[in-house]
């Protein structure tokens, strides 16, 4: 998944095309409503046009019946005002997205809007209105809520952020998806309002509330290690094909922890890039992993900053 220096370029195996502004709309005729990702967006800053307006003119120049993907781009004033629109705009049209299997809430880059000044909300009334959807994502974790909810079809939850709320990961943790093969959480820092703890992942890592998971990302933390030693005993990991605990503040001791614990050798791959490990307990890894066949992503990516007085500074990949 992209960091936020990029839009999402595919999603839900399909091509992404920006809707048009208005004053290109008329220029490039009527679209194709099926077959693309379709990203609708309004101004972050000083907007001519409110984010409902921008999706009215796409609704009256496609069929929305035939909209397989839907990407919320910016909405106005986002770093103040959270997406009650978008939610109100999207409930209002539900029974004409009647093929909508893919739902992205807030694809913005940095210099729309930083992550953590995204303001969120309570985007659980979407999945409510759209059992058919089989993918949600959003992006920023400043004021989410996320209460318990249960959807039949959904098969990939991806929530990006520089501090997940530690309510919003219990409601998720306390949701039934029953479908679900894919969990994809940015976990953060507590600068930004990621305040979870290793215990309000027990429900993921047990194993039991999310019986079809198979891809597993808990990442971009600042208590990696902590994660990480939860993950080496935790029963979800025997049925997991990957497993991605990267963009944190991983050290040698969460890479002993992994080493220590259950075998890995099953999954497909195992990503830790941007990690704080040393040269030894990294290649502990690669001769533990690689000869099984597990695609091991070891990328350092610059993670370490020296100030020049010899102290090191630790940062998760994404926090503002």
């Amino acid at each position: 998944m992209t960091l936020t220096h990029d839009h999402l370029t595919e999603y839900g195996g399909l091509p992404v095309v920006e809707w048009f502004s208005a004053k290109d709309e008329e220029k490039n005729g009527p679209p194709t409503a099926g077959g693309v990702a379709w990203r609708i967006s309004a101004d972050a800053y000083e907007s001519d046009e409110t984010w409902a307006g921008a999706f009215a003119r796409f609704a009256a120049a496609v069929d929305l019946t035939q909209v397989e993907a839907l990407i919320v781009g910016a909405w106005p004033d986002m770093y103040e005002s959270g997406p009650d629109e978008v939610v109100e705009t999207l409930l209002g049209a539900r029974e004409h997205l009647t093929s909508l299997r893919s739902l992205f809430v807030a694809d913005v880059v940095f210099e729309q809007c930083e992550i953590s000044w995204i303001v969120q909300g309570d985007l659980t009334p979407l999945l409510a209105a759209f059992p058919g959807l089989e993918r949600f994502g959003l992006r920023g974790g400043n004021s989410l809520v996320f209460p318990p909810v249960r959807h039949e079809k959904l098969r990939e939850l991806v929530v990006q952020s520089g501090g997940i709320p530690a309510e919003a990961v219990r409601g998720i943790a306390a949701s039934d998806f029953p479908a679900l093969t894919t969990l994809d959480l940015w976990l953060g820092t507590s600068d930004y309002g990621g305040d979870c703890d290793v215990a309000d992942l027990a429900p993921f890592l047990a194993g039991t509330r999310l019986p079809a998971l198979r891809h597993l990302a808990l990442h971009n933390s600042e208590i990696q290690d902590e994660v990480a030693a939860a993950v080496a005993a935790a029963p979800v990991v025997a049925r997991l094909e990957t497993l991605d605990l990267s963009m944190g503040v991983l050290t040698d001791e969460g890479a002993a922890a992994l080493l220590g614990g259950q075998p890995l050798t099953h999954l497909t791959s195992l990503d830790l890039h941007h990690n704080y490990i040393g040269a030894e307990v990294a290649e502990r890894l690669r001769e533990a992993l690689e000869p099984a066949g597990v695609a091991l992503d070891l990328d350092r990516d610059d993670a370490e900053e020296d100030n020049g007085d010899g102290t090191v500074w630790r940062y998760v990949a994404v926090g503002e």
